[in-house]
């Protein structure tokens, strides 16, 4: 019998529920214990001086919630916002926070043995942030540890989550 996974829990995949996401050509999967909800883009107040990925913060509900255009943050070249364009708003580490993706899929459950290791190469993204790529047949879901990219130095959004 699977143990649950704790929503508290760093790096434990057993849960094995992603919620899929497309970036441009790719496909991302996260750890749906980590997603508070999914709305639709809308427009953000700007931050002075914030970096170019962070678009800036909207009021959820009286919280005041930093956005973070994944595109942007991947280097994935000029985003444009439409009718499929989303906001996934993130528990981590309790603070509350947003990332913009072109469409939202699914969720998905992966056993472990369709979860392979990260390849070690010359990426865009920094494989520090990769779980490793799911396998679902022909469909392939580029794993993100969310809690990981989120919490660090360069997104500046979470101070270092206690060891």
């Amino acid at each position: 019998m699977q143990a649950v996974a704790s929503a508290t829990s760093g790096n434990d995949t057993r849960s094995n529920e992603y919620l899929a996401f497309r970036l441009g050509q790719e496909e991302y999967g996260i750890d749906i214990l980590k997603v508070q909800e999914i709305r639709g883009y809308e427009s953000v107040t700007r931050i002075a001086n914030a970096p170019e990925f962070i678009k800036g913060v909207i009021n959820l509900r009286g919280i005041i919630v930093p956005i973070v255009d994944m595109r942007i943050k991947f280097d994935l070249g000029e985003p444009t916002y439409d009718q499929f364009t989303v906001v996934i708003i993130l528990s981590i580490a309790g603070r509350v926070m947003g990332m913009v993706v072109d469409s939202v899929s699914d969720v998905t459950t992966l056993e472990q043995e369709q979860i392979k290791p990260a390849p070690e190469m010359g990426t865009v993204l920094n494989t520090d942030y990769l779980i490793g790529l799911g396998t679902l047949g022909e469909r392939m879901l580029i794993l993100l540890d969310i809690e990981r990219l989120m919490s660090s130095d360069e997104m500046g959004l979470i101070d270092k989550l206690a060891a």
